[in-house]
């Protein structure tokens, strides 16, 4: 197995997985409604990170000039640099691999006329980020739509387990541009309301900026720390932006996960949740097909918006941290399911004594993912 031995999350919420996860068990929202997001036009609830703080402790923390990188770029930095403080693991190594998971990396430069900055392709961002940390080994980027976060980290485990790598860094990111708001503004799949995952109400999702980082290791026998037990990516080829009915990708990333572990000791399964019609309709299905539909199900949607490729990582870091406190986190925003099958969304926080959670994501495309983590001793 994989052990997960430090990370990190950067978000409106602060720059710590500590902060974020306590205001997340306090059940807050870093969600607010802009009536013209980044003077896109659009009106909407988002996640935003304000720029001057985040600015200043980057400077401080990364000891660099803000002026001179992207906001991706920043965030990465940051939030590898403070998983980093966490734990002994020599970055620069050679045996040590950064994994980038983004969608949209620098596109932010098209808003601005500058269609052909040499930052807008993705390994432009990961080689940047690796070098400023001395790693001269070149950095793989995963950019699969909403899975490219736990993507990454399926992938980096492939890659431990197999012996070509010692260590793994793993980040996500995404920050808000006009060409993202208004892609999804085009799908007509945004809220203008803070979303309501699995809700009879729910009419959209909120996007959210975020950065997330987790470092991973081969566990030894003696290991205590949270575990990576296995993960598997489907891709059913439905259709570019509707799931299918029938959840036919995640029903089979689902069975894979169940290979390795009874519904009965999953504490919980932290769904996609993105509070669009289909999305979560099509999760229900899936859930309730596995036999987990008894098994408690949250979103954290809710809590940061959709973080896009930084989602499937910063939300695994929420749960693992949330099943090391022995806590099933509720679904903020859900009231009254609202979807075809009775699956059991958490609606308050509650206890767990179980030692596994199930992460499932899937993404335009027809793109599946789902993994399993176990609890440290």
């Amino acid at each position: 197995m994989i052990e997960i031995v430090s990370d990190n999350i950067v978000s409106s919420f602060g720059f710590s997985t500590d902060i974020n996860y306590q205001a997340v068990k306090a059940g807050r929202t870093s969600v607010e409604a802009y009536p013209d997001l980044l003077s896109s036009g659009v009106g909407t609830a988002a996640s935003y990170i304000g720029n001057k703080v985040f600015n200043e402790v980057f400077a401080d923390f990364c000891m660099l000039d803000p002026d001179h990188y992207s906001k991706v770029e920043k965030a990465v930095m940051l939030s590898v640099k403070m998983a980093s403080q966490d734990c002994n693991v020599d970055l620069s190594c050679p045996d040590t691999a950064f994994y980038l998971a983004t969608t949209k990396g620098n596109v932010h430069y098209l808003d601005l006329g500058d269609a052909h900055n040499p930052a807008i392709p993705l390994w432009h961002t990961a080689k940047r980020v690796a070098k400023y940390f001395g790693n001269s080994t070149t950095p793989v980027v995963v950019s699969n739509a909403c899975i490219s976060g736990l993507s990454a980290i399926i992938a980096a485990a492939r890659a431990l387990e197999s012996g070509r790598i010692r260590c793994a860094v793993v980040s996500g990111v995404d920050m808000l541009s006009k060409f993202v708001i208004l892609g999804f503004s085009s799908l007509k799949a945004l809220s203008a309301e803070p979303c309501r995952p699995f809700d009879i109400n729910r009419n959209g999702l909120n996007l959210g900026e975020a950065a997330a980082t987790v470092i991973l290791q081969r566990a030894d026998s003696r290991s205590k720390l949270p575990k990576f037990v296995a993960g598997f990516m489907r891709n059913d080829a439905y259709h570019i932006s509707s799931p299918s009915k029938t959840a036919e990708g995640s029903f089979n990333v689902l069975t894979d996960v169940l290979k390795n572990v009874k519904a009965s000791d999953v504490a919980f399964v932290n769904a996609h949740g993105t509070s669009t019609l289909y999305n979560d309709e099509m999760e229900a299905v899936a859930i309730a097909r596995t036999g987990l539909d008894a098994v408690p199900v949250n979103s954290l949607k809710g809590c940061f918006g959709h973080t896009l490729g930084a989602a499937g990582i910063l939300e695994s870091i929420i749960s693992v941290r949330a099943l090391q406190d022995g806590t099933v986190l509720k679904t903020i925003g859900f009231g009254e399911l609202g979807v075809s099958k009775r699956i059991n969304v958490a609606a308050e926080n509650t206890a767990t004594d179980k030692k596994y959670f199930i992460k499932l994501i899937s993404g335009f495309g027809g793109s599946n993912a789902a993994a399993l983590f176990k609890k440290g001793e």
